[in-house]
């Protein structure tokens, strides 16, 4: 028992010293069993950290293949003919016009242009500029301008505003051309929270959005972020909100899941204490997550955004077993909350997965008891 409870120390300090530990190392000596670093990810099947996907949460094969054209080609075609399949009011829409105008915000960043050098993103300039009337190219031009105000100024400037302006602007064009396509309103709803938007302005705004996505899982998680304390609401108003939603969702709907999103805004900053996260309201919205996950349809396009948060929450908690039967779904993509609030996602997903693994395996847990 002695000996479990020092493996579990190791466990929760390296939340805060192993990060510091890996920048200092040359190399990984020898670390006792049930230490996050002797875990082996290959073990358990797991894509090494160099490997992982920070593009996406999860797999979205016609998505990547499409994005590989546009990419290499700098033709926007393939994009338009993939928005222009996807169903109008599905989640899979909203992700897709989020990686498209998130890629060429990406290649923008990457080649800014100047005298002798095309820009980046060149290829959504030009869709925009052929097909003025295509709703997918406006689309995403619109979550393309909202992506650049958040990415290279600051609320509250003049720049900021400018941005948020026109990207309202072309969320307007959007929406006219697709009347019953619910993105270009969920673009907005992030407009609306960076220009401090009043609430009776934000409710009108939402309910257009409820009109033609009722139980939209990305347009809750954007409004969501409106009702909350460090932006325009208060932690009372997120959590009325989420559970409000939780309650009227349909069976298999992930909204259930909304609640572990609230939680996870209201954490504070810093905080070793493992009770927290058994804490009655966090475990009640743990368990309406896991609940959701297992009633969503396995090919749900946010299934992963909800797995991942959990992979946090189970982890913090240390309940080990559980985080595994998570990781073991999402790994290789770690394109989602939390690991995305970091400066490397790729590293902080990598991380959590060792623990998880070190707390699994010190427990008597094995990749051959892990369920496939």
């Amino acid at each position: 028992m002695a000996i479990l409870w020092l493996l579990m120390a190791l466990v929760l300090l390296s939340f805060v010293l192993l990060p510091l530990l890996r920048r200092r190392r040359g190399a990984v000596g020898q670390v006792p069993a049930g230490h996050p670093d002797a875990a082996d990810p290959a073990r358990y099947g797991f894509v090494r950290q160099e490997e992982l996907d920070v593009r996406m949460p999860g797999p979205d094969q016609d998505l990547l293949d499409v994005l590989d054209v546009v990419q290499r080609t700098q033709d926007y075609r393939a994009a338009a003919q993939l928005l222009a399949g996807t169903e109008a009011d599905g989640e899979a829409r909203w992700q897709r016009v989020q990686a498209f105008a998130g890629a060429a915000a990406l290649e923008l960043r990457q080649r800014p242009g100047g005298v002798h050098e095309t820009p980046g993103g060149q290829w959504l300039r030009v869709w925009r500029a052929e097909q003025p009337k295509d709703a997918g190219s406006a689309a995403v031009h619109a979550e393309f301008l909202v992506q650049q105000a958040w990415r290279t100024s600051t609320p509250g400037t003049e720049e900021f505003r400018i941005i948020m302006e026109e990207a309202g602007e072309a969320c307007g064009q959007a929406a006219l051309l697709a009347p019953g396509d619910p993105v270009p309103y969920i673009a907005e709803l992030s407009i609306a929270r960076g220009l401090a938007c009043p609430q009776p302005e934000f409710e009108k705004l939402w309910l257009s959005v409820l009109d033609r996505a009722p139980h939209h899982m990305g347009a809750h998680l954007a409004a969501l972020h409106y009702w909350c304390e460090k932006w325009h609401g208060s932690r009372e108003q997120a959590y009325a909100f989420a559970e409000a939603a939780a309650a009227r969702a349909p069976e298999g709907s992930l909204l259930a899941a909304l609640p572990l999103f609230a939680v996870f805004e209201h954490l504070p900053e810093v905080n070793l204490v493992a009770s927290l996260y058994r804490s009655e309201v966090v475990t009640k919205a743990v368990h309406g997550a896991l609940h959701a996950v297992h009633s969503a349809r396995p090919d749900d396009p946010v299934l992963a955004h909800v797995r991942h948060l959990l992979v946090f929450f189970l982890v913090r908690a240390e309940r080990w077993a559980e985080a595994m039967d998570q990781l073991v779904h999402v790994d290789g993509h770690v394109g989602a909350l939390p690991w995305t609030l970091s400066t490397d996602p790729a590293a902080e997903f990598a991380l959590y997965r060792a623990l998880a693994v070190a707390g699994y395996e010190a427990n008597g847990g094995s990749p051959a008891a892990l369920p496939g």
